[in-house]
This record gives C-alpha cells, sequence and structure tokens, in this order.
C-alpha cells in the first residue's frame, strides 16, 4: 500500500519538484498540499489544485493553509497523512513538528536555516513520531558528509578545512545549511567544536590555525555545489558534490519519507535511512 504524504511549502522550489517525483511514484501520494497565506507578492496558490501548479495533470488536491486539518485528513483529499515533508520556513518548524506529533504523522523536515526552538521541537516530537532533519536529502550529499568525517580523523591537524558553498542567487541562507552539515562532520572526525573552530566568512589577516572556513558563492541557477578543501603545505584533498537537477533532493526526500513512516518514534537522519557505517 502506498503512502500518504502531507506537502508542506508546497509552491516552492522543492515543493513543486517532489510534487513531480511523487507523480512518478508508485510507493507514495500526495494527499494534502499546505502553503503560507498569500503575501501578496507571489501568485495566490490557495485553493488551486497542486498538480497544475508543478506543470501536471491535475491531483484532486488544493493546496490550503491549515496544517491541522491536514493532518487530521480534513484537507486536501480527503485522506489522512502518513508522513509530513516540510521544505518551508525556518521560522514555522518547531510549530510543524508539534503539529506532526500531536496528529501521530512521522515528520520529515529538508527545511534549512533552523534554530534552537525547531530543535529542541525535534526533540519533543520524536518521543511520540519518528522524525529526520535533514539540511540535504541527496543521497550522494550524506555520503559525503561520511567521507568529509573520515578525512578530517584520519588528516592532521595542519591541514586547513575550507567549505566552498554555492547556490543560487535567491538562496536565502549563508552558508547553506549543507555547507553547515559538512563543516559539522569535519569537526567531528577531529573531535573538535565546531562553532568554536568556525572562521568567520569576511574574515582578514592570517588564517586562526585549526580554523574551519566557509567560502560563499550565490549566483545565477546553481542548483548546489559543494566542495570540503583540506590544504597542507604541498598538498591538497579535495572532497565535493554537484547537484545539477533539483529532482536528487526531491527524490532522495520521497525515499526517506517512505522508510520514515514506518519507523519507530524518535530522531533518525538520512545516514540512517541509508544504512551508511559512520567513520567515526
Amino acid at each position: 500500500m502506498s503512502k500518504k504524504i502531507l506537502l508542506v511549502g508546497a509552491s516552492g522550489r522543492m515543493g513543486l519538484a517532489i510534487t513531480r517525483a511523487a507523480a512518478e511514484s508508485r510507493q507514495l501520494r500526495i494527499v494534502a498540499a499546505v502553503d503560507r497565506p498569500d503575501d501578496g507578492v507571489r501568485p495566490p496558490v490557495q485553493g488551486r489544485d497542486l498538480g497544475p501548479l508543478a506543470g501536471l495533470a491535475p491531483l484532486g488536491v488544493a493546496v490550503g493553509a491549515d496544517l491541522d486539518a491536514a493532518l487530521a485528513g480534513a484537507a486536501g483529499n480527503g485522506e489522512t497523512p502518513d508522513v509530513m515533508i516540510d521544505f518551508s520556513s525556518p521560522a514555522s518548524t518547531a510549530a510543524h513538528l508539534a503539529a506532526c506529533a500531536r496528529a501521530h504523522v512521522a515528520a520529515l523536515v529538508g527545511t534549512t536555516g533552523l534554530g534552537a526552538d525547531a530543535e529542541a521541537a525535534a526533540q519533543s516530537a520524536a518521543a511520540r513520531v519518528p522524525v529526520l532533519i535533514a539540511a540535504n536529502t541527496s543521497v550522494g550529499v550524506t555520503l559525503l558528509a561520511e567521507l568529509v568525517r573520515a578525512a578530517a580523523r584520519a588528516l592532521p591537524a595542519e591541514f586547513d578545512i575550507e567549505i566552498l558553498d554555492a547556490h543560487h542567487r535567491a538562496k536565502v541562507d549563508a552558508p547553506s545549511g549543507t555547507a553547515m552539515a559538512l563543516g559539522r562532520a569535519a569537526a567531528e572526525g577531529r573531535g573538535i567544536d565546531h562553532d568554536a573552530a568556525r572562521l568567520p566568512i569576511d574574515r582578514n589577516g592570517p588564517r586562526r590555525e585549526g580554523g574551519i572556513g566557509y567560502s560563499v558563492v550565490r549566483a545565477g541557477d546553481i542548483v548546489g555545489e559543494h566542495e570540503v578543501v583540506f590544504a597542507a603545505a604541498g598538498e591538497r584533498v579535495v572532497l565535493g558534490h554537484i547537484a545539477t537537477d533539483r529532482t536528487i533532493f526531491a527524490r532522495g526526500a520521497l525515499r526517506a519519507a517512505d522508510w520514515l513512516a514506518i519507523q519507530s518514534p524518535g530522531r533518525y537522519s538520512m545516514v540512517d535511512f541509508l544504512g551508511l557505517k559512520t567513520a567515526v
């Protein structure tokens, strides 16, 4: 039996990509869609069928604004969802996780730029439902983070760590959630505190020894490119990932959601979903 999805942030870049990817899936169906109320800037989406918004035939799922109604099966096509996929706003994530916990619906969050309130809400919700928060739902990026962790553990401390982060011009957070996740993986591999080791983007003067640096590009329509550079005198180790199509994130999110919907309550990651053995 196919899993039923509640899609939050339905009319955004990722929401529409997930809609198109789900239309090709036999394992998952979108039964409800939620987006923020009309803001007077974007074309209105409330009440419109999600299918045509994504360039598809009608799906019989109208975009709404009431998350609780959608979780209860009182919106969309009237079915109760098995899992929420949320690519919306970091300001709303904590409330969305709390709503999933109340409704006993699994929650996958791909929204980046999350704060401490979202982390606290995730921990609380995980006591009642399965929760997976991923800064990047690409299978390749998940593997990259494990390789970065292993390299940081193996290479001597004199290797500087710099993370190159490139996205499209409309990307809001900088560094991106993916870049920060790679930085944290490097810090874990070295056994150091990431926040203490992080170097400011606008730094001047000589590089502080042992720091983890970030270099950010926001331009054009770059989907997502990340490199982690380990540089020492006379040599460099470079690990990277290039995304050329947003569909990879949509497919990864759908596969992870299909898996998450049948897990026991708790906190999960993309590493858990892929069954990777951590490097440390």
